[in-house]
C-alpha cells in the first residue's frame, strides 16, 4: 500500500509541475499600489484581480505562449509576453490619456448607424446560432468610419465590449484593437466585402455551464480553428477530423508539413509544393493554399503566406496573419469562440 502512495504522489507530482504560478505586482500613479486591477491571460479562463496592496497570482503554463494582459480603470493596458514564473511581474501602469472623442453626425452620412451595427455584428459576432444568442451590452461604445475613398469600413471602441453568449455561457470582455472590412464598391451589403479583419485581446468568465450548455461548447469545438492547429500539431488527420485536399483528393499532409516536437511547442515548416498545385488567389507571397474538409462535410480553405510557423499548447500559432481561412471554418467569429484553454483542463 505505502508503494501504492508513492506512485500516486510522484504521478501527482509530475501532473503538477507543468503548470507554475506567476505572481507580480501591479502599481500606479506615484507607485501607489492598485487594488482590484485586472490580470488575465488572452483567450482564456485564466483570470485573477490584485489585492489591497496590488500583489497577484496566476497560474501559468510556460507552452501555451499567451499574453498576460492587465488593465485597470483609468490607466493603459499592458500587454506581457516572454514570461519566466521564477521571476516576479512588477509592472507600473500609466495613466490614460483622457481623449474624449467628439461624435461628429454628419448630415451627408451614407449609411445609418444601425446599418453599421448590422454589419458590425455580422462580421464580429457571426450568423451562426450560437451568434444570435450573443449580445454586446454597451454598443454604444462602438464608433465607426467608412473611408469612401478607400472604401474600407472600421470599427473601434475606447472601452472593452462586454459580450454576454448566453449559447455557450460565456461573459467575454473585448478589447477591440482592429476591425476592418473592405469593399469592392461603395456599400454597406456583405455581398460586395473582399476581406475582413479584426483582432483584440479578450478574457472569458464562465456562467453557465449547464449540460445544454457545455453540449454546445462542444459542438461548437468541432471543426473550429484551435481544434485544428492542435490535430495539426499532433499529426491527427482523418476522415472523422480534417482532411488535407488538393482538387478533391486527399493528400497526405505528412508530405506536405515537416512536423518538428520542441520543449514547448510545434515547428511547422512548408515542404516544397508540386508545381502547379498553388491554389490561384489574389494574394502576394503565396507559399501554399490547400482545401480542407471537417468530417466530409465541412469545407474551407487555408492559404499559407509564410514557410513556417509554431504552435503552442492551446493550438494558438505564431503567424495569425500569415495562414488565412475562408469557408466553413471562417464562419465561426466571436459568436462560437470558445477559450483558448477549452478541454485543456
Amino acid at each position: 500500500m505505502r508503494d501504492i502512495y508513492l506512485l500516486l504522489f510522484l504521478i501527482f507530482s509530475i501532473i503538477t509541475s507543468s503548470q507554475s504560478t506567476l505572481k507580480g505586482k501591479v502599481l500606479g500613479k506615484d507607485n501607489i499600489p492598485l487594488e482590484s486591477a485586472n490580470i488575465y491571460f488572452d483567450g482564456t479562463t485564466i483570470s485573477t484581480i490584485s489585492d489591497a496592496n496590488g500583489n497577484f497570482s496566476i497560474k501559468y503554463e510556460p507552452n501555451a505562449n499567451n499574453i498576460l494582459v492587465i488593465s485597470s480603470m483609468g490607466y493603459q493596458t499592458e500587454y506581457l509576453t516572454n514570461l519566466n514564473a521564477d521571476e516576479p511581474v512588477n509592472i507600473n501602469l500609466i495613466i490614460a490619456k483622457n481623449e474624449l472623442k467628439e461624435v461628429i453626425i454628419n448630415k451627408h452620412e451614407l449609411f445609418t448607424r444601425e446599418q453599421k451595427l448590422k454589419l458590425f455584428r455580422e462580421y464580429f459576432l457571426g450568423k451562426s446560432n450560437n451568434a444570435k444568442s450573443t449580445i454586446i451590452q454597451n454598443e454604444s461604445d462602438l464608433r465607426f468610419k467608412y473611408d469612401k475613398e478607400k472604401l474600407i469600413f472600421t470599427a473601434s471602441s475606447e472601452k472593452p465590449l462586454i459580450i454576454f453568449n448566453t449559447a455557450l455561457g460565456y461573459k467575454i470582455n473585448y478589447e477591440l484593437v482592429i476591425f476592418e472590412i473592405a469593399f469592392n464598391r461603395l456599400s454597406i451589403n456583405s455581398k460586395d466585402v473582399i476581406k475582413n479583419f479584426y483582432g483584440g485581446v479578450s478574457r472569458f468568465e464562465d456562467i453557465d455551464n449547464s449540460i445544454a450548455v457545455v453540449e454546445r461548447r462542444d459542438k461548437s469545438y468541432q471543426g473550429s480553428q484551435i481544434q485544428f492547429f492542435r490535430n495539426f500539431a499532433k499529426k491527427e488527420w482523418g476522415i472523422k477530423k480534417f482532411i488535407l485536399l488538393n482538387d478533391n483528393n486527399s493528400i497526405d499532409p505528412l508530405k506536405r508539413f515537416k512536423i518538428t516536437e520542441k520543449e514547448d511547442y510545434v515547428k511547422v515548416d512548408i515542404l516544397p509544393q508540386p508545381k502547379g498545385e498553388v491554389i490561384n488567389e489574389n494574394l502576394n507571397n503565396i507559399v501554399a493554399s490547400y482545401h480542407i474538409a471537417y468530417n466530409r462535410t465541412e469545407e474551407s480553405k487555408i492559404t499559407f503566406l509564410t514557410d513556417s510557423f509554431y504552435i503552442y499548447k492551446y493550438g494558438n500559432n505564431s503567424n495569425i496573419e500569415d495562414i488565412l481561412f475562408s469557408g466553413k471554418i471562417s464562419d465561426k467569429k466571436v459568436g462560437d469562440m470558445l477559450p483558448l484553454n477549452f478541454g485543456t483542463n
